[in-house]
Formats: structure tokens, sequence, C-alpha cells
């Protein structure tokens, strides 16, 4: 079990720092730049993105701990405000005097501090959210941006590149660099207004069906802010809808998945009981499944392989499998789609996400 969640951790460690610590290296960069580019040049956007990567490390963590206290962790401390206060001032105190002392302390704090605490202001807009207010036991999440959007990351990454190869006291540096601020943040707002639209309509898209559904979710789906997954559910099922931007939600587009929930509740655990952590984890969003001696536990907040796979797979994208011995758990393991890079069909999902037929 240990090895297998190490190799767990190693891919999910290389997906954060090739794909979503980009995106938080180019904010944690900017905004550094905004902080002190004219003081210090260029290399006030390189401390800013690492001040940015900072609070990811905690991935490096995981494997040493079960499974769903790994969960729980990622994105826990780290991305904490109080995280933020205690490392801001100490970096900040300790790159100070790393360049003895060139620049003044204050702005090495506010460089650090603004860095890193912007990183999980990001994130609360990602399904996954984050512990913001650690070490209350809340997690707060919008569910507006998926964790990796190239139209976020990609202009935004442009307008950085560029300041940074004008001159620190050129008049179009800071401004192109605060041009990609505010595009960001526009950005972000537009996730906010579209979920909102989107949510607002959800009960009616599927009552053309017949559904009498509650509990409305929506949430981005893979790499774009112009289509969107609807999670509801009714007494016997859960149903996920899918909506673009360009088109009319289809009522006859609809994934079904039986509520064939195991009690939890039954659950017996050698040492400590999980049972609250995975209904925490999915804000009560999943569903069971028996496979032989493993209960699967699927988290329905990340969706179906469904559009990614042109239907070829309809499972859920996340969960956990337990293995159960004599109604005892035995061990816990990452449960994941183990075919979904080679069921992959990135054309049809694209060609979905702009044309209905």
């Amino acid at each position: 079990m240990w090895l297998q969640e190490c190799i767990f951790t190693a891919e999910k460690v290389l997906i954060y720092l090739s794909m979503d610590s980009l995106t938080q290296i180019v904010l944690g960069a900017a905004v550094a730049e905004a902080v002190a580019g004219k003081k210090m040049g260029s290399k006030a956007a390189l401390w800013g993105a690492i001040a940015g990567t900072i609070p990811d490390l905690d991935v490096f963590l995981t494997a040493f701990f079960h499974p769903i206290d790994a969960a729980l962790m990622h994105r826990g401390f780290s991305h904490s405000m109080l995280f933020a206060l205690i490392a801001g001032p100490v970096l900040g105190w300790l790159v100070h005097r790393l360049y003895k002392k060139k620049y003044e302390q204050k702005t090495w704090i506010w460089l650090f501090f603004l860095g890193i605490i912007t990183h999980p202001i990001l994130d609360m807009f990602t399904n996954y959210g984050t512990e913001f207010l650690w070490p209350f036991n809340y997690r707060i999440t919008f569910n507006t941006v998926f964790v990796i959007d190239p139209l976020y990351t990609v202009p935004f990454m442009i307008c950085l590149l560029i300041a940074l190869f004008l001159k620190r006291e050129g008049y179009w540096r800071s401004r192109i660099n605060w041009i990609g601020i505010y595009y960001s943040s526009a950005y972000l707002l537009w996730g906010v207004i579209v979920k909102l639209t989107i949510l607002s309509e959800s009960k009616s898209y599927f009552s053309e069906n017949g559904l009498q559904t509650k509990n409305a979710m929506v949430t981005p789906m893979p790499l774009t802010s112009f289509y969107w997954m609807v999670l509801v559910e009714d007494k016997s099922n859960y149903y996920v809808g899918y909506k673009s931007i360009f088109y009319p939600f289809n009522p006859y587009d609809i994934d079904t998945i039986a509520k064939h929930k195991m009690p939890l509740n039954k659950l017996k655990w050698p040492e400590t009981n999980y049972t609250k952590r995975l209904k925490f984890i999915s804000n009560g969003y999943y569903t069971t499944e028996r496979c032989g001696d493993t209960l699967k536990f699927h988290d329905l907040r990340f969706g179906l392989t469904s559009k990614l796979t042109n239907n070829k797979i309809k499972l859920p994208i996340m969960g956990f499998g337990m293995v159960i011995d004599k109604g005892i758990v035995k061990k816990t393991l990452r449960n994941r789609p183990s075919n979904l890079m080679k069921d992959l069909n990135f054309n049809v999902y694209v060609s979905k996400i702009f044309n209905r037929e």
C-alpha cells in the first residue's frame, strides 16, 4: 500500500509541477513584480514564483499518511491565512539577510506574504478548495475555474513575460504586468458569473426530461470555463448533465448514477474511523460500489469520464477503494479509472464544448 501511494504521490507531484504550479508560478511572479519589480528587477519575479509554489509543497508529505488523511492534508495548513502570516515574515527576514540587507526587509515580507496568500485565494475558485481559515475545519470552494485552465494561465503568462523583458524603470513594464493581473481577476469573476447563471437554471434543465431533482452542484469541466458539469440528485439516483455556453442544455445528454450507497457508518475501521472524513471530502456527493472484497467510494464532485472519452467509459474520476476482510477495512487506496489516458479523446471533447452535435 505504501509503495502504491508513493507512486501515486510522485505522479501527482509531476502533474502539479508541470501544470497547476505553472499557474501559481505566474501568479506569484506577477504579484512580486507589482510589489518590488522597480526596486529589484526580475529577481522579484523569481522570488515571487518561489513563494507562489511553496503552499503546494505539501504534496510531498502525502505519501506518509493514510490516503484519506492525505486528501485532507493537501490544501490544508499550507494553504491557510495563518501559514501566510507566519511564512511571509520569516522568509522575508531570511532572504533580506541573504541579500545582505540590500533591499528593505518590509519589501521582502510583503513579497513573500502576497506571493503565498494569493495561491490559496486562487485555489478557492477551484473544485477542491482550500482550508483558508485553518485551524477551522472548513474548506472554501467556489467551483468556478478548473485547476488547469489555459485561457486563464496563458494570457496572464504572456503579459508577465513581456513585462519582464522591458526595462524596470520603463513606462510599460508595470502597466503590462498589471494588465495580466487585471485579466486574471476578470477571468475569475467571469467564472463566477457563468456558474451562477447555470446554477439558477439547473432545475429547469432536468425538469425538461421529467426529472424532479435537488441539491444542484455546478462545476467547470476540464481545461475550460465554456463547458460545465451540473450534478443533481433525487431519491434514487444522481444525474450528471453538461452545459456549454455556446448552445442550449440537452436534457437527453444526461448520465445517471444509481444511489447504491452502502451505509458508511457500518464500515469497521481498525483504528481511526474515516466515515465522517469521507463524507466531508465528498461534501455528501458520493456513492459506493462493491467489487469483490473491495468497497469503492466514488467522489462525484469531480464528475465522470464520459465526455473525456466520447462515452467509451463512464466511471467516476475520483474516489477510494477500501479492501474489506471479515467486515473490517484492511487497507485504503486511491481509486482512479485505469485506462483514462488511453481512452482520452481530446478532439471529440473540444468539439463537444463548441458544438452540440
